[in-house]
């Protein structure tokens, strides 16, 4: 399944509170998770390679599945 990223996501792991958190940790996650999501749907509780706890906000998209924001603890 294709991951698409928004600009916004993107933009937050630049903050301190989603520092360590990579791309391909986001990918892994938002890949990983089974089923359609029709509706943006909070996923909580996933571990960075570095070990930061986050969530994410994703939906899927006739284009893949679109992350729309994360949320570092």
């Amino acid at each position: 399944m294709r991951v698409i990223i928004t600009e916004h996501a993107r933009k937050r792991l630049r903050d301190m509170r989603q520092e360590r958190i990579t791309i391909g940790d986001i990918i892994n996650v938002a890949s990983g998770i089974p089923g359609r999501i029709p509706t943006a749907t909070r996923f909580r509780g996933f571990f960075s390679k570095t070990g930061r706890v986050f969530d994410i906000v994703a939906k899927d998209i006739p284009g893949g599945r679109l992350v729309i924001t994360i949320i570092g603890k």
